[in-house]
């Protein structure tokens, strides 16, 4: 079984913890890493985590992810959800097991949030949890793999 869950963070998710607390919370890029990087291990796994503001290299991201067979990945793709088919497409090109995930919830805010090219090649979609949703994608993944967790 593949071992690498690819954790991918879309634009200005570089400033979490910063960027409207309201909304986002007060946690960081560097808690949310940590946060998956120990849900991953504890189903014997790592978490390969990475951020970037331009939609194409998310797509290399993905791109690689599945040319190296990745069990999975997380993808909060921030304001390209809700307009990028580039992504929509690299995700259903390598068939990886997508899980997407907001930190907040995208139905309470403006309605331009309410739409997601990510969710039409994702197997879930997780919204409003805060970081705590990147650890439930993982664990929803584990499930859907066959991953068991580590005692």
């Amino acid at each position: 079984m593949a071992k690498t869950i690819y954790v991918l963070n879309g634009p200005n998710l570089n400033l979490l913890g910063t960027r409207e607390p309201e909304t986002y919370g007060h946690h960081t890029l560097d808690d949310v890493e940590k946060l998956c990087r120990d849900t991953a291990a504890s189903f014997g796994m790592t978490a390969d985590c990475r951020q970037s503001n331009r939609e194409g290299e998310l797509i290399d991201f993905i791109h690689e992810a599945g040319a190296k067979k990745a069990a999975g990945i997380i993808l909060n793709a921030g304001g390209y959800t809700h307009t990028s088919i580039a992504l929509h497409d690299a995700l259903v090109g390598v068939k990886v097991p997508t899980v997407e995930v907001h930190v907040s919830n995208v139905y309470a805010r403006e309605s331009f949030r309410h739409h997601s090219f990510i969710a039409k090649a994702a197997f879930a979609s997780l919204c409003g949890f805060g970081i705590e949703g990147y650890r439930l994608a993982i664990t929803g993944l584990a499930a859907r793999i066959g991953a068991a967790a580590k005692s």
